[in-house]
C-alpha cells in the first residue's frame, strides 16, 4: 500500500534517514524478486533483509476457501523464498548479510482451524534452518521470530466469521504484543556482533499460555 509505505518514508527523512519506498504485491514471485533487486541497486547493497510480509486465513478444513490458502502459501512461504533468493548473491559475494523471517507461535503448536496457516508458519520454520546451514559459511545469519498474539490487523483477514470472533475473543483477554516488541526483537538479532548468530527467538504475550 503506497500511500502508508510514503507516510513512513517521510517519518524516517524526517529523522534524517534516505528511504526508499518500492511497493508490490510479494504473492508474486517476480515483484519480491524485483524490490530486492531495486533496493540493492539503490543502495548499493543489502545488508539486511526482513521477511515479513503475510496473511492469516484460518477457518476448518472442511469449510477452507482453497482460493484463499493457495494465496497464503504463495505469500506466506513462496513470496518469502523468492525475495530470500533474490538477495543471497550479493550477500555472498561480500560475504555478508542477515535474512530475518518472521513466523509465528503457529509454527510451533498447530492448532484447530488453523491448519493451512500453521503449515505455511512450521514451513518458513523449516526453510529459514534450512537456509541457514546451506548459508553460514559464507558468513551471511539467518533468524527467524515466532510471535504470538500480536495486536496488528493481521486477524482482520480472516473470511470466517465464527473463527475470526472467537480469536478476536481470545485475544481482547490478553496483553497483546506490539509491533514494537517484534521490532525491537528483529533490531537485537541483527545488531549481534558477527560471530553471534541468533537462530530463534519465541516470543508470546505473558498471558498467552499456549
Amino acid at each position: 500500500r503506497h500511500e502508508r509505505l510514503q507516510a513512513l518514508a517521510e517519518r524516517l527523512a524526517g529523522l534524517g534517514a534516505e528511504p526508499l519506498v518500492l511497493a508490490a504485491d510479494l504473492a508474486d514471485e517476480a515483484a519480491a524478486q524485483r524490490v530486492v533487486k531495486e533496493a540493492e541497486a539503490h543502495f548499493g547493497r543489502l545488508d539486511i533483509l526482513v521477511n515479513n510480509a503475510g496473511v492469516m486465513y484460518l477457518e476448518p478444513v472442511a469449510e477452507a476457501d482453497l482460493g484463499r490458502w493457495r494465496h497464503m502459501l504463495e505469500l506466506n512461504v513462496l513470496g518469502l523464498i523468492a525475495s530470500t533468493q533474490a538477495a543471497l548473491a550479493g550477500m555472498r559475494a561480500r560475504r555478508d548479510g542477515h535474512i530475518v523471517n518472521i513466523a509465528s507461535t503457529a509454527g510451533r503448536v498447530a492448532n484447530p482451524n488453523a491448519a493451512a496457516y500453521s503449515a505455511t508458519k512450521f514451513g518458513v520454520v523449516a526453510f529459514s534452518e534450512a537456509l541457514r546451514r546451506e548459508v553460514y559459511k559464507d558468513n551471511i545469519r539467518v533468524s527467524v521470530i515466532e510471535p504470538g498474539v500480536v495486536e496488528t490487523e493481521l486477524r482482520d483477514h480472516i473470511g470466517h466469521a465464527a473463527t475470526k470472533d472467537a480469536l478476536n475473543a481470545w485475544a481482547g483477554g490478553m496483553r497483546q504484543l506490539q509491533s514494537q516488541d517484534v521490532a525491537e526483537a528483529i533490531a537485537f538479532c541483527v545488531s549481534r556482533p558477527p560471530h553471534v548468530n541468533v537462530n530463534e527467538v519465541l516470543m508470546r504475550p505473558t498471558d498467552q499460555e499456549r
